[in-house]
């Protein structure tokens, strides 16, 4: 039977860097992404990682299908505080022209609240629920190890939501270019928001671009995988029923939650 579980994911530090960002200062992501999920349960699971050029890893390939919902906790209307970590790179490649200063933008402290649809009988199941690990898994960085209590395992029925009301997303959600506007009042109406435009000024609205997965292309080289990038939106405003996003849940009565 498919039931609906979260753990909670915590770091002292955490570098998901992004791979457009190479000259100068290399970047994070702010938010946790699927794929970095997958990786860090590939890691509980002890599932290989990448082993040759153009394969994508054992941990992907048996996780990739798990339906994965995101919840930030402890950020500032979305956004972790951030720190600029700078290092020598020792590699010998990294330095045959000089020592090669790495500036890394570092995420500081993120916590993230993980929803994971599983059958009980699988074994990430009881691995989560156990907060045992095969392999120390990481935020981005091996040095930067991340983990999760077991008091924070919890279970609830897995409940499609039916838009019989108002309701506020816990998690980061998916949205179509051009659903939600930062600052356009008759863009906010157009999709449904249930409140006011006094109550609207208290809302916030945090938007990124994040992995979702991979995709594939051709080179000289052979097969190359890639970020596939979707847009995604945290916020604390309420969405009136008629505002229909997928692949939503209820969870503990009230709460609603979205798994992609």
């Amino acid at each position: 039977m498919e039931k609906l579980v979260s753990i909670d994911l915590c770091a002292d530090f955490g570098f998901l860097r992004k791979p457009d960002t190479n000259d100068g200062i290399a970047m994070s992501y702010n938010m946790l992404h699927k794929p970095a999920v997958i990786g860090i349960f590939g890691a509980i699971l002890g599932l290989e990682g990448y082993q040759k050029r153009g394969v994508l890893p054992q941990y992907y390939q048996v996780l990739h299908d798990l339906k994965i919902g995101i919840e930030p906790i402890g950020a500032e209307k979305g956004n972790f505080p951030k720190t600029t970590i700078v290092y020598t790179n020792t590699v010998g490649y990294a330095n045959k022209d000089g020592n090669f200063i790495a500036y890394e933008n570092t995420l500081i402290k993120p916590g993230y609240r993980v929803y994971i649809s599983l059958p009980s009988d699988h074994s990430l199941y009881d691995y989560l629920k156990s907060g045992e690990s095969e392999y120390i898994p990481y935020l981005g960085k091996n040095e930067f190890p991340v983990w999760w209590h077991k008091d924070s395992f919890k279970e609830y029925d897995l409940k499609p939501f039916d838009f019989d009301r108002e309701y506020v997303v816990k998690t980061l959600f998916s949205k179509k270019e051009g659903d939600v506007s930062r600052s356009q009042e008759v863009n906010m109406k157009s999709i449904g928001f249930g409140a006011t435009l006094s109550k609207l000024i208290d809302s916030f609205f945090y938007f990124e671009r994040l992995p979702i997965g991979f995709q594939e292309f051709n080179t000289k080289r052979g097969k190359e995988y890639q970020y596939e990038l979707d847009s995604f939106v945290f916020s604390n405003a309420k969405f009136s029923n008629d505002y229909r996003l997928d692949n939503l849940y209820v969870i503990e009565g009230n709460e609603v939650v979205q798994l992609n």
